[in-house]
């Protein structure tokens, strides 16, 4: 085995043990009842993540510039809409990413 050959199986052998851990670790820390603050976290995360991405997305809007963001703010609209009229997250982010790049490309609002 050369030397290359074993370092791609030392690779994927680590690699394979990695997720191995880390998918089964959990279970073994806590096997009998999951901490409160793991809990809370579990609670809190996610909305607070939600609401990082829509300001790391939303960031570099140039509202002195024609289409002073309109853009974004449609497909925004868009996505909200449709989240909370058919509550699917998938299909509000498909939606609303279809009618982002719709308006981008066809340049409606230039």
């Amino acid at each position: 085995m050369s030397p290359s050959e074993l370092h791609s199986l030392l690779l994927v052998l680590l690699i394979g043990l990695n997720t191995f851990l880390s998918r089964y670790l959990p279970f073994l820390i806590f096997a009998k009842s999951t901490p409160k603050f793991i809990t809370f976290l579990g609670k809190v995360l996610p909305s607070a993540i939600i609401a990082m991405l829509i300001v790391y997305c939303l960031r570099g809007i140039d509202f002195s510039l024609k289409p002073y963001g309109a853009n974004e703010v449609i497909a925004v609209f868009i996505v909200v809409s449709i989240h909370i009229i058919f509550k699917i997250p998938v299909l509000s982010i498909v939606c609303g990413t279809i009618s982002y790049m719709f308006l981008v490309q066809s340049e409606i609002l230039m």
